[in-house]
């Protein structure tokens, strides 16, 4: 459990969620499908969680670690248990993916392969792109636009541009959760020769950039209300953003990013569920 990284579930959880909102809002909603598409993300993410922990664990990136245990570094379990588990989680997502490409459109099989591929070469491989400063492009894509335009998608079979729209500030939260692990990671991650996007943007730009991908959301929140006024409702969550920021524009660092990362898990849920709210309904 500890290994599945429980506090970026709602990476998961937000756009499918967001998405089915879109999909009610234009009076679409089909409940088993959203579930499907959460039986997809909810399996990425954790796979994506197994995979990280088994390549970084076998590179020895995870041997000297501030942040939450992990399965393979720490030696708690064998890098061959790790990796079968990623590999199950790879096997769930891919069923459940295929059950909606066969109600739905065939393009979402190559999509489905893309997200998996994007999920193991995150930190496997031997080029891992999560080692040269793309990790944040892939979660705003897969986490963002993918799942929550997909999502849609799978109940509306069309693409919503309120889905694109909205899958913009999920994103970025969702990009919010890895800028702040990175963060907290720059010391023991650079020592390795981890070139994460904190280690090449530096301490400081990084907390610049959790900043950004933690408040810009509330106005692209404004933004999509000429359309959907109880977008707005959105705005309720602006104090949850307030403490994290805070946190980590006053040089947070450690155990205290650990606290952080929690804390922006909560902006994630509470934005997504308020946003998800203003788009299913209309006035």
């Amino acid at each position: 459990m500890a290994g599945a990284r429980p506090r970026t579930l709602p990476a998961a959880i937000v756009p499918v969620v967001v998405g089915s909102g879109v999909a009610l809002g234009y009076g679409r909603l089909q409940p088993w499908r959203a579930v499907l598409a959460l039986v997809v993300a909810l399996a990425l993410q954790v796979g994506v969680n197994y995979a990280n922990d088994y390549s970084d664990g076998v590179r020895g990136t995870d041997e000297h670690r501030v942040g939450p245990v992990r399965l393979v570094g720490s030696g708690l379990a064998r890098p061959k248990q790790v990796l079968a588990a990623a590999l199950s989680c790879f096997a769930a997502a891919g069923v459940a993916g295929l059950v909606l490409a066969l109600v739905t459109s065939w393009w979402l099989i190559p999509l489905g392969a893309a997200a998996v591929a994007a999920a193991w070469f995150y930190t496997g491989g031997n080029r891992p792109y999560g080692y040269r400063a793309l990790g944040e492009v892939s979660v705003f894509l897969f986490f963002g636009l993918a799942a929550v335009a997909g999502t849609a998608y799978v109940q509306m079979d069309r693409v919503a541009w309120l889905a694109l729209a909205a899958a913009v500030p999920v994103g970025l939260l969702a990009c919010a959760l890895l800028v702040i692990n990175n963060l907290r990671d720059i010391p023991t991650d650079a020592a390795t020769g981890k070139r994460t996007l904190a280690v090449v943007a530096g301490d400081q730009r990084t907390r610049l950039l959790y900043t950004a991908c933690a408040l810009f959301p509330f106005a692209i929140a404004v933004a999509i209300a000429p359309v959907r006024p109880l977008a707005l409702l959105a705005l309720a969550a602006v104090p949850l953003a307030l403490i994290p920021v805070q946190l980590v524009r006053a040089g947070a660092a450690g155990p205290r990013l650990i606290t952080a990362l929690g804390q922006t898990g909560r902006l994630q849920l509470a934005f997504g569920a308020l946003l998800t709210v203003g788009l299913a309904i209309r006035l």
